[in-house]
């Protein structure tokens, strides 16, 4: 019989069981945390209709889909949990309560090309208020602070949101003269990429010397976040910057109002997002010191989320963090190594098989204490036994030979100190 020789495809991220243990503890964070500011879950299929997922129209997205090989060929794995959820609000809008907290952690597929970091299969972990008709502003705070404890949780470094608002950046081109920002919007979202003097010679193909002189001079700013905000209701008499600002201004108040420090939030005039999509708050959340891995979580505001479904306005505000990518930029940082954790907290050895009944009789009395226990019955040196039990990460060995079993008692060595105790069975 031929051997096939085992492999995964590209661009699929599969962990080795320690590694697993700090992934899944990540994400039973994230979500115990969703859960705590009371985001209901829901679980949309990994398959939906095409006409769903192409609603508004394929473009690049349809390149990337993975179609289901089927007789109909009407069928693709989702590429986003947004899709599925504007089709979810649409299809149960009888039976939901607005505003509507939802979460959603599930796997989702993109066709994308193979690099580093990328994956073709990956975790997103999703927040969104959906509201009826309208939405108050003060949601667009709570997200982040839900997002800002779980980094708080997490331990990791300390991070940083950066926040604007669409209407402030498209009521400023509009002053400036410019009425198709597109371009504009995705040369300014490469500013950290490619630097601010490539940006400005971007720029200046786009409109002339001046204006771009005049965004360049507009993104860039060192102030504080009260300075600048005093600054934009000043700077502008159109009406639409004027509205962006003054909801940029409540977004932030909220956001620290709700508890996130000053020095966690930046207000950056550089920050775009979804040219065709967020249409008023936006957000990226950074990693304090670890900025060149890219945005950690992101979203922003969406005026109408299912237009393509329903005749009902659904405005609504969503975060998403990517796990799979954020843990393995993590990896590439050693920053997962400090959150290594067992299963085990203590493991039970027998020296021989005559030992087995009492050391059973240990491993029941600890389970029933409610201890994380487990029992090493594979024959072998000492030696074996003691290097399974440190490679399985136990913090606490109870070794059983036949002084013990005679005595009615246990040897107890914390692996961390080396220090080795006995007690009695009793005292267990």
């Amino acid at each position: 019989m031929k051997i096939v020789k085992p492999s995964t495809i590209a661009g699929v991220m599969e962990l080795l069981p320690k590694e697993q243990l700090v992934f899944d503890n990540i994400k039973q964070i994230i979500e115990d945390t969703y859960k705590k500011y009371q985001f209901m879950p829901i679980d949309t299929p990994v398959i939906e209709k095409n006409e769903i997922l192409f609603a508004k129209g394929g473009g690049e997205t349809e390149k990337q889909i993975y179609e289901i090989a089927s007789d109909s060929k009407d069928m693709s794995l989702r590429f986003d949990l947004t899709v599925p959820l504007a089709r979810y609000v649409s299809e149960h809008f009888q039976d939901l309560n607005f505003p509507f907290k939802r979460y959603h952690i599930g796997k989702v597929y993109r066709g994308e090309r193979n690099q580093k970091g990328r994956y073709r299969e990956f975790y997103q972990c999703d927040i969104d208020i959906i509201g009826h008709n309208s939405l108050s502003i003060y949601n667009d705070a709570l997200l982040p602070r839900v997002i800002y404890e779980i980094f708080t949780k997490l331990d990791f470094p300390e991070i940083t949101f950066k926040i604007n608002n669409r209407k402030l950046l498209n009521g400023f081109f509009r002053s400036l003269g410019i009425e198709d920002s597109t371009d504009v919007l995705r040369t300014i979202d490469k500013k950290d990429k490619i630097g601010i003097e490539n940006t400005f010679e971007e720029l200046t193909k786009l409109t002339d010397k001046k204006t771009a002189k005049t965004i360049v001079d507009f993104i860039e700013n060192s102030d504080s976040n009260s300075e600048l905000l005093y600054k934009l209701f000043d700077f502008s008499d159109d009406e639409l910057f004027l509205e962006g600002v003054e909801e940029l201004n409540k977004v932030y108040r909220y956001m620290v109002d709700l508890g996130i420090p000053d020095d966690n939030i930046k207000i950056d005039l550089a920050i775009t997002r979804g040219l065709d999509y967020y249409t008023s708050t936006v957000y990226e959340t950074f990693i304090n010191g670890y900025e060149k891995i890219g945005s950690v979580c992101s979203g922003g505001r969406y005026e109408n989320l299912a237009s393509n479904f329903t005749k009902q306005k659904l405005p609504g505000v969503g975060m998403s963090i990517g796990i799979t990518r954020l843990f393995f930029q993590l990896q590439e940082l050693g920053l997962i190594d400090k959150m290594a954790i067992s299963l085990t907290e203590i493991l039970v050895i027998p020296m021989d098989e005559s030992i087995n009944e009492y050391a059973i009789e240990v491993l029941n009395k600890l389970r029933d204490e409610g201890k994380s226990v487990d029992i090493y019955l594979e024959s072998g040196k000492f030696k074996k036994k003691m290097t399974y039990a440190d490679k399985l990460g136990a913090r606490k060995v109870i070794i059983l030979g036949e002084d013990e079993l005679n005595k009615r008692e246990v040897s107890i060595k914390d692996m961390e100190t080396g220090e080795q105790v006995s007690k009695k069975f009793e005292e267990l």
